[in-house]
């Protein structure tokens, strides 16, 4: 019997508890506060995201269609924005991010990670699909999954005895953040920048930790190391650049090369130069930047800034800021 198959049939999905509640919401967006009258009778999809987090924007296009596709049907499709970091707790970034992005559907802004802790959640992103009684009967953690996802959304439907459920899944063109990663050649992981969670520094000397110091790159990266240049404050969260003309370099091996960035200043535009093995991207430029490599932190969120259109192999990327007060937190790839 095939997936899709059991997924039809009776009986083939647990009971994985309740949907606790909205709570814990610090505030609204696109819509009032949900409370459980508001959704009693309804199919309940749940999408935890943080709005620089990568692994939720290549899901976006799934989520943001099948909340199109079912809201009238009987689906309630609910986004609890979760923070990581400190920006991301301002309602007008995560108001710029859902406009951006085009989330329409409401959005629970979980500032104090009240929802977070109410759904017993560690993932971002994370999809929990309830049924008509309120009993969360699948769960997604992570990238992938979208059929599945899908099928559990219109037998709950169906369950729930709505008609004119469609039977096929939704298709997604994807583009930009949205564009699912290229794994077969994805060999670079995850890499945070800030001392609490950072790794594979490979500047030489010791890192001084929340006060400023000179650093310099090593003449060659190994695959996966990272380095900075110039004269910057490494902090809990991020490396902060106290002078101009500081860089971070990073031996890669993806098809895109993703930072999250804000401005110290909020407001203060920081402009930038992308090289890859020491040149200028040309073809191989991100959604932020121009073939010359040239690009500007404007708003805090991450920044796409190599997408390779050749093939994938080890390469140098190297970004320089031509103005301090860049905060530089992540690098995600893809």
């Amino acid at each position: 019997m095939s997936l899709f198959s059991s997924l039809r049939n009776a009986g083939a999905l647990p009971v994985e508890g309740h949907v606790p509640g909205f709570d814990g919401a610090t505030g609204w967006l696109n819509s009032p506060p949900l409370r459980k009258a508001d959704l009693d009778g309804k199919v309940v999809l749940v999408d935890f995201w943080t709005y620089t987090c990568i692994n939720w924007l290549r899901t976006l296009g799934y989520v943001r269609a099948w909340a199109e596709r079912y809201e009238d049907l009987g689906l309630v499709t609910v986004g609890a924005h979760t923070p990581e970091f400190p920006f991301e707790r301002e309602i007008e970034n995560v108001r710029w991010a859902a406009d951006e992005m085009h989330v329409g559907y409401p959005i629970a802004l979980d500032s104090d990670y009240g929802i977070w802790r109410a759904f017993a959640n560690h993932y971002w992103p994370a999809v929990y699909i309830a049924d008509a009684d309120g009993r969360i009967r699948h769960h997604q953690f992570g990238e992938g999954g979208y059929a599945e996802c899908e099928m559990v959304v219109q037998r709950l439907l169906r369950e729930a005895g709505r008609d004119g459920i469609p039977d096929d899944v939704v298709s997604v063109a994807a583009e930009g953040f949205e564009a699912q990663a290229d794994w077969a050649n994805l060999e670079s992981p995850e890499t945070y920048l800030g001392y609490e969670q950072g790794w594979n520094f490979a500047s030489p000397g010791r890192a001084a930790l929340d006060e400023p110091r000179a650093y310099e790159a090593p003449k060659s990266l190994d695959v996966n190391q990272w380095a900075l240049s110039g004269q910057w404050t490494i902090e809990r969260r991020a490396c902060v650049l106290d002078e101009a003309g500081g860089r971070i370099a990073f031996r890669f091996h993806a098809r895109d090369v993703h930072l999250v960035l804000a401005p110290r200043t909020r407001g203060t535009p920081v402009p930038f130069r992308v090289l890859v093995d020491g040149k200028p991207p040309g073809d191989a430029h991100g959604l932020d930047v121009d073939d010359g490599g040239a690009g500007t932190v404007v708003q805090p969120r991450l920044y796409q800034l190599v997408r390779e259109r050749g093939s994938i192999t080890d390469r140098t990327f190297e970004i320089e800021f031509l103005d301090p007060g860049v905060e530089a937190y992540v690098f995600t790839f893809g």
